[in-house]
């Protein structure tokens, strides 16, 4: 009901979207989303925000498997470092912000998408590996043995054995690691600029002195979710087969 509602509300006028009952009988209109993407420079926030959610998504995955695949095979000497990496999901995103805002004015990240890309690795890579851990612990070291033995290096273990294995969880480490990108606000607010805005950035922009302009508010959030809802329905089966693995030892 409250996505019919938001739905309901882009499609109709600005004054009708503050009417107070709502009119139901009002006609649709497209001008709402007519109006965020030729004078909100939507389409450029929502660009920016698939590139980093995009990019930091492929680096975690690439960079967190080998990672949780060398953690995973070193179970005894790799205690302390998996401590280290739970200890960066523990500490909250306002510890970091300052710190990392002071780092990316001092080295000229500041504003760029590269900038917030480093940065959302800073939660991604760590949430990555740990998700992973639990799908290479279940693959038998006996395969990495007989790789070994037909002449693979460890590298090429994990390309061709277990990487192959684990694609479930690895398809639902990605989405849920494009969905932490995607929705991010905190870090986006601070390290952007008008150029480089995102969308959550845009979207919170929408309230102004004037009030919040509901009706662009609402095509916006619908526009925020169509992406979502798409990439759910394709890799839904994936997703929870995903996490189903990893769930099982």
């Amino acid at each position: 009901m409250p996505i019919l509602w938001v739905l309901r509300t882009s499609l109709v006028t600005k004054q009708i979207a503050y009417q107070i009952p709502p009119d139901w009988s009002a006609p649709f209109t497209l001008d709402n989303y007519i109006t965020i993407f030729s004078e909100n420079n939507f389409g450029q926030y929502f660009l920016n925000s698939l590139i980093v959610s995009l990019a930091s998504t492929l680096i975690s995955i690439a960079l967190g498997s080998m990672a949780a695949y060398w953690l995973a095979r070193r179970k005894s000497k790799g205690i302390g470092l998996r401590v280290g990496v739970l200890s960066v999901q523990m500490l909250p995103a306002i510890v970091l912000v300052i710190p990392l805002f002071n780092v990316m004015t001092n080295i000229g990240l500041k504003n760029t998408h590269l900038g917030l890309i480093i940065t959302y690795l800073s939660f991604n890579l760590p949430y990555v590996i740990w998700m992973l851990l639990s799908f290479i612990e279940s693959v038998p070291e006996e395969l990495d043995d007989a790789a070994e033995i037909d002449g693979c290096s460890k590298f090429q273990t994990y390309a061709r054995v277990v990487f192959p294995i684990i694609a479930p969880g690895i398809i639902a480490a990605g989405v849920l690691s494009f969905l932490n990108s995607w929705n991010e606000f905190m870090f986006a607010l601070v390290l952007t600029g008008n150029e480089t805005r995102t969308i959550p950035v845009s979207v919170a922009a929408m309230e102004t002195q004037q009030g919040v302009q509901i009706a662009e508010l609402c095509a916006s959030v619908i526009v925020v979710i169509i992406p979502v809802a798409v990439l759910s329905l394709f890799v839904r089966k994936y997703l929870v087969r995903g996490l189903a693995f990893g769930s099982i030892k």
